[in-house]
Protein backbone atom coordinates (compact mmCIF):
# COMPACT_ATOMS: atom_id res chain seq x y z
CA UNK A 1 0.00 0.00 0.00
CA UNK A 2 1.06 3.57 -0.61
CA UNK A 3 2.37 5.43 2.45
CA UNK A 4 -0.17 7.48 4.41
CA UNK A 5 2.71 9.22 6.18
CA UNK A 6 4.74 10.66 3.31
CA UNK A 7 4.79 10.98 -0.46
CA UNK A 8 7.52 9.05 -2.23
CA UNK A 9 9.16 12.22 -3.53
CA UNK A 10 12.84 11.44 -2.89
CA UNK A 11 13.04 13.28 0.41
CA UNK A 12 14.06 11.76 3.72
CA UNK A 13 11.33 11.86 6.37
CA UNK A 14 13.79 12.42 9.23
CA UNK A 15 16.02 14.92 7.38
CA UNK A 16 12.93 17.03 6.78
CA UNK A 17 11.45 16.55 10.26
CA UNK A 18 14.61 16.99 12.32
CA UNK A 19 16.83 19.17 10.14
CA UNK A 20 14.42 21.02 7.84
CA UNK A 21 16.21 19.58 4.80
CA UNK A 22 13.91 18.53 1.98
CA UNK A 23 16.32 18.11 -0.91
CA UNK A 24 15.95 15.04 -3.13
CA UNK A 25 18.35 12.21 -2.33
CA UNK A 26 18.58 8.43 -2.46
CA UNK A 27 15.99 7.00 -0.08
CA UNK A 28 14.84 3.58 1.05
CA UNK A 29 11.39 2.51 2.19
CA UNK A 30 11.11 1.92 5.93
CA UNK A 31 8.14 0.22 7.61
CA UNK A 32 7.37 2.27 10.70
CA UNK A 33 6.31 -0.59 12.96
CA UNK A 34 8.56 -3.61 12.66
CA UNK A 35 9.56 -6.58 14.74
CA UNK A 36 11.33 -9.80 13.95
CA UNK A 37 8.83 -12.59 13.35
CA UNK A 38 5.86 -10.71 14.79
CA UNK A 39 4.10 -9.67 11.58
CA UNK A 40 4.43 -5.95 12.36
CA UNK A 41 6.19 -5.15 9.09
CA UNK A 42 3.31 -6.71 7.14
CA UNK A 43 0.79 -4.72 9.19
CA UNK A 44 2.74 -1.53 8.50
CA UNK A 45 2.52 -2.33 4.80
CA UNK A 46 -1.22 -3.09 5.00
CA UNK A 47 -1.97 0.25 6.68
CA UNK A 48 0.54 2.36 4.73
CA UNK A 49 2.64 3.11 7.81
CA UNK A 50 5.96 3.61 6.08
CA UNK A 51 8.33 6.44 5.29
CA UNK A 52 11.28 7.04 3.02
CA UNK A 53 14.68 7.54 4.63
CA UNK A 54 18.14 8.45 3.42
CA UNK A 55 20.81 5.82 4.01
CA UNK A 56 22.14 7.72 7.04
CA UNK A 57 18.74 7.73 8.76
CA UNK A 58 17.79 4.22 7.65
CA UNK A 59 20.78 1.97 8.25
CA UNK A 60 24.30 3.39 7.95
CA UNK A 61 24.93 5.64 10.96
CA UNK A 62 24.39 6.03 14.69
CA UNK A 63 21.19 7.97 13.96
CA UNK A 64 19.77 5.23 11.72
CA UNK A 65 16.39 3.88 12.81
CA UNK A 66 17.72 0.32 12.76
CA UNK A 67 20.51 1.30 15.17
CA UNK A 68 18.94 4.04 17.27
CA UNK A 69 15.84 3.32 19.36
CA UNK A 70 15.00 7.03 19.76
CA UNK A 71 14.92 7.58 16.00
CA UNK A 72 12.79 4.47 15.47
CA UNK A 73 10.41 5.62 18.22
CA UNK A 74 9.90 9.02 16.56
CA UNK A 75 8.69 7.29 13.40
CA UNK A 76 6.57 4.81 15.36
CA UNK A 77 4.85 7.64 17.24
CA UNK A 78 4.21 9.47 13.97
CA UNK A 79 2.82 6.25 12.50
CA UNK A 80 0.39 5.97 15.39
CA UNK A 81 -0.71 9.57 14.82
CA UNK A 82 -1.22 8.89 11.09
CA UNK A 83 -3.25 5.76 11.88
CA UNK A 84 -5.42 7.66 14.37
CA UNK A 85 -5.87 10.53 11.90
CA UNK A 86 -7.28 8.05 9.36
CA UNK A 87 -9.51 6.62 12.09
CA UNK A 88 -10.84 10.09 12.92
CA UNK A 89 -11.61 10.65 9.22
CA UNK A 90 -13.85 7.60 9.33
CA UNK A 91 -11.65 5.44 7.10
CA UNK A 92 -13.20 1.97 7.64
CA UNK A 93 -9.85 0.25 7.11
CA UNK A 94 -8.74 1.83 10.39
CA UNK A 95 -11.73 0.72 12.47
CA UNK A 96 -9.69 -1.15 15.12
CA UNK A 97 -7.83 0.61 17.91
CA UNK A 98 -4.12 1.07 17.15
CA UNK A 99 -3.10 -0.93 20.23
CA UNK A 100 -5.36 -3.84 19.21
CA UNK A 101 -3.59 -3.99 15.85
CA UNK A 102 0.03 -3.30 16.87
CA UNK A 103 0.06 -4.43 20.51
CA UNK A 104 1.08 -1.13 22.10
CA UNK A 105 0.94 2.63 21.92
CA UNK A 106 3.83 4.95 21.03
CA UNK A 107 2.99 8.16 22.91
CA UNK A 108 4.85 11.37 22.18
CA UNK A 109 6.50 12.98 25.22
CA UNK A 110 3.78 15.61 25.55
CA UNK A 111 1.16 12.83 25.60
CA UNK A 112 2.92 11.04 28.47
CA UNK A 113 2.77 14.11 30.70
CA UNK A 114 -0.94 14.85 30.17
Amino acid sequence: MKSIMQADDGTCYLCKLLEGNDWPQQTEEHHAIFGMGKGKRELSERYGLKVYLCLRHHRTSKVAVHMNHEMAYIIQAHAQMAYQREQARGNKKFDRDFKDVFGRYYPMESDEND
